[in-house]
């Protein structure tokens, strides 16, 4: 089944409020089997939310539609509807008392404009909102069911939640939709495509596989569509088993999870700490773990060393090894590493230093230049990294780099002791 989304009022259009409507409905559609083909936002204008509904009926099975559902003359959704579906407003009087009801409680007193709210379509079914005065309408036409609902986020939620979905429930027409999200580090979308052709192309074909690049990582999303859920729900799972045997060390978490959530889980299951030591990030790696709710139990704490005195003074980096190699080299990255390490008395610490930008590069050591380094139980370990020319994705790149880096020391201190 197919459904469009039809959002009526100018104050989208001008970027007055977001659009939140189409968000949450095409969530809740997703997850109920239901296909969105298209958002449509329109003008509070009679041809124009006309034309809209036209359009909208030769597409799809299901229009959904949000706003102009007001007592005020700027509100025109019902006068469209009733000429679109040649019908005309009547009086609704239970629509009269639950509005009368909702206005006494909160010592309102009732207008015409109120009682108007009890003018509707003669040919559409009323649907109740438990959260507001303007009722919601259904109608049926040549195969499309058109649902009109306020524009009032909770009051559409509501309507939805109460109304639509156990209707289109009792229709038969929603199916199963199952979704899981593997999150990959490390390759590029189309190195990441090569490696896993074979598997992508033997997938059954009830599910489909999305690729979701962001700066960072590729999200593979595995959609199964069906009636058996069960059956979807433990196909995905088997393919997903199959799949991190393709790219074990690429895959770090599922869903909603962040590398943040993913190391704060590995630690804590280990009984394990961590500690920081950062310079070219300037704290962003601590605040992205302790965004995160429990990392108390884990993390220790984090020394910004930004300056080549803090670096000696707090994290006991040799002034030699600064003068010779430069603030942005392995052996500093390793020796705060290692200073962290003992002056936070921790298991495992990150260690970043570089040349973020858009200044202080060299020929030597051009803007980008970053030195990552993570010391535990079985050592210490750095990598170079020649990242780009901007300063907030280079901040945002070693982050990343440095939590994936940190991932697989762990799991490498997990196997050993095994």
């Amino acid at each position: 089944m197919k459904a469009e989304l039809i959002t009526i009022g100018d104050e989208i259009l001008i970027g007055q409020i977001v659009d939140t409507n189409s968000a949450w409905m095409g969530k809740q559609l997703n997850l109920h089997g239901i296909e969105v083909y298209q958002v449509t936002s329109v003008h509070d204008d009679h041809d124009h939310i006309l034309t809209a509904l036209a359009n909208a009926e030769n597409n799809v099975d299901l229009v959904l539609i949000t706003g102009g559902l007001g007592p005020t003359k700027d509100d025109i959704t019902k006068k469209c509807l009733c000429e679109y579906f040649n019908t005309e407003l009547v009086f609704h009087p239970e629509v009269l008392e639950h509005v009368q009801s909702l206005l006494s409680a909160r010592n309102v007193t009732i207008n015409k404009l109120n009682r108007d709210q009890a003018l509707l379509p003669a040919g559409c079914t009323v649907l109740h909102n438990s959260a507001g005065t303007a009722s919601g309408m259904w109608f049926e036409r040549s195969n499309t069911i058109f649902v009109s609902m306020p524009g009032v986020p909770f009051e559409m939620e509501a309507i939805m939640t109460e109304e639509v979905f156990p209707r289109l429930t009792q229709l038969g027409i929603m199916q199963s939709i199952v979704h899981k999200t593997v999150l990959t580090i490390g390759l590029p979308e189309s190195m990441l495509a090569e490696r896993i052709e074979k598997w992508e192309s033997a997938l059954p074909s009830f599910i489909k596989l999305a690729y979701l690049p962001s700066q960072m990582m590729v999200r593979l999303r595995l959609s199964g569509y069906g009636t058996d859920q069960i059956l979807i729900e433990e196909e995905i799972a088997r393919q997903v088993k199959e799949l991190l045997t393709i790219i074990p060390d690429h895959v770090f978490g599922f869903d909603d999870e962040n590398l943040g959530i993913v190391i704060g889980r590995m630690l804590a299951e280990s009984g394990k700490t961590l500690a920081l030591a950062e310079s070219c990030t300037g704290g962003n790696i601590a605040q992205f773990i302790t965004s995160n709710s429990g990392s108390s139990a884990y993390f220790k704490g984090g020394v910004v060393a930004y300056s080549n005195e803090i670096k000696n003074k707090l994290l006991n980096v040799p002034m030699e090894l600064i003068d010779i190699y430069g603030a942005v080299s392995q052996q500093v990255a390793e020796a705060m590493a290692l200073g962290a390490l003992n002056a936070l008395n921790s298991d495992y610490a990150v260690a970043t230093t570089g040349i973020a930008g858009p200044d202080g590069g060299s020929t030597e050591k051009p803007v980008g230049t970053v030195w990552i380094a993570v010391a535990g139980p079985s050592g210490v370990k750095s990598n170079l990294y020649n990242f780009k020319h901007n300063r907030e994705r280079n901040i945002i790149r070693t982050t990343h780099t440095a939590l994936n880096l940190l991932r697989t020391f762990i799991l490498t201190d997990n196997s050993a002791s095994k």
